[in-house]
């Protein structure tokens, strides 16, 4: 008993230093194959830039997907809600991981003049001709989860367990995820133990990584108003009931929900986008519609601010005496929670392959991302940020000063072998981390 009392702090040591040895390995072949391979990346990268194709429409890409994962060994399912594509690497027993990249494209006319930019036009839902760009990094995305797939198949002897690789039609619609967890998409093979997710960032210089433990994304809602009203002429008001005039009056009602109803240090935003009532000067209509924009983080603040919009339409019209307004809130995207444990995790293995200096903590942001349905599952979800923009770009934004072309932008475009040399690194060496042999 002795002896072994006198062995355990050894074997403790040995356990140690075996796991540290594992953890730098991954990391060097993270980053060696990123430096080797980086190049035939970005080639993969800038076929799939100027091939962009719209939400629930991504039948080539979705093709080409499946293609490259088939031909790394991947076991391949196609058709996952919509054009939705998943490859399973099997490598014995132990974790699952499951690494998620988006596939769709942006109804954006590419301005960036680029040798590889879009040209790509096309038809949209409602028979309008529009251009089409990857205009929110997809490609970029893509081509990633592509290189990291290829790197694990090639290091099978450096991983041990089953790494899934997710593509995903329509984010850009806030659909696509729901889509296809509804089409059974976690019965297709074991639950996984994490889910990890890259995007880049269009305000982040390109060789650095930024994480966001907890809220980084917002809930995202629409809100259909329909303000009622009589309509007559206009040197008459007395024979009506106006509608623009309820309509602005709500405009200005709204503004006072968040920052009289809702605590400060709850975040939450209500835009209205748009407003359309009316034909002529003179004419007083009957109707006038309101479009707005709602967001915020928490459950209970979103259900607040929905049940304060309809309360505040509904007094607009009862003080001029008018009909009841048609309200229709439509749930968008939920909040994205990132796993506190697991972005934590993520950022110290960036620290590891980019240096401390290299690696941020970001903001959370009232942007939208469907990523948050895995979490939502039971998952836990950890999405991180590439940069995007050169250092030299960044300096003359900046001596300029004029923010960066943001994510949407016809003038978005990253650099793409710093993006992707360091995204292929780092999602690289999170994915050996995770599916380390125990």
């Amino acid at each position: 008993m002795k002896l072994l009392a006198c062995c355990a702090p050894l074997l403790f040591c040995v356990a140690t230093a075996m796991a540290d040895d594992s953890t730098k390995r991954g990391d060097e072949i993270a980053k060696a194959w990123a430096a080797q391979h980086t190049a035939e990346i970005v080639e993969l990268y800038k076929e799939l830039h100027q091939a962009p194709e719209l939400s629930f429409e991504e039948k080539e890409t979705a093709a080409r997907m499946a293609k490259e994962l088939r031909a790394l060994g991947a076991e391949v399912r196609t058709d996952i809600g919509g054009h939705g594509v998943i490859g399973i690497l099997r490598n014995g027993e132990g974790n699952t991981l499951m690494l998620r990249a988006d596939m769709d494209a942006l109804p954006v006319a590419e301005e960036t003049g680029v040798p590889y930019a879009s040209k790509v036009v096309t038809t949209n839902e409602r028979g309008q001709s529009v251009g089409v760009m990857h205009a929110c990094g997809h490609d970029i995305h893509m081509s990633n989860m592509v290189g990291v797939a290829r790197m694990l198949a090639e290091n099978k002897d450096a991983w041990q367990g089953t790494a899934i690789f997710l593509m995903q039609p329509a984010e850009e619609r806030g659909a696509g995820a729901k889509a296809m967890l509804d089409d059974g998409l976690l019965t297709m093979f074991p639950r996984p133990d994490y889910a990890v997710a890259v995007h880049v960032a269009a305000d982040l210089e390109a060789g650095k990584v930024g994480y966001c433990p907890g809220y980084a994304c917002a809930n995202v809602d629409s809100v259909d108003i329909l303000v009622k009203g009589r309509g007559g002429h206009g040197a008459y008001p007395e024979t009506t009931v106006d509608p623009v005039v309820i309509a602005a009056k709500l405009v200005l009602d709204l503004q006072t929900i968040v920052s009289r109803e809702i605590r400060p240090n709850d975040p939450a935003v209500i835009t209205v986008g748009a407003i359309q009532g009316g034909t002529k000067h003179n004419v007083i209509g009957d109707e006038c519609k309101l479009q707005l924009t709602v967001r915020s983080y928490s459950p209970e603040v979103r259900a607040k601010l929905a049940e304060a919009i309809i309360r505040k339409a509904k007094a607009a019209a009862m003080s001029a005496g008018a009909p009841e307004p048609e309200i229709d809130i439509s749930e968008g995207t939920p909040s994205m929670y990132n796993d506190p444990e697991l972005t934590q995790r993520v950022a110290a293995i960036a620290t590891r392959v980019v240096g401390a200096e290299r690696v941020e903590k970001t903001d959370p942001t009232m942007g939208g991302e469907d990523f948050s349905r895995y979490g939502l599952v039971g998952l836990p979800i950890s999405m991180f940020k590439v940069g995007t923009v050169s250092a030299e770009r960044m300096k003359e934004f900046k001596d300029a000063n004029t923010p960066a072309p943001s994510l949407h932008s016809p003038l978005f475009y990253p650099e793409p072998e710093k993006t992707l040399e360091t995204s292929l690194s780092t999602t690289g060496a999170v994915a050996l981390e995770l599916l380390s042999k125990p």
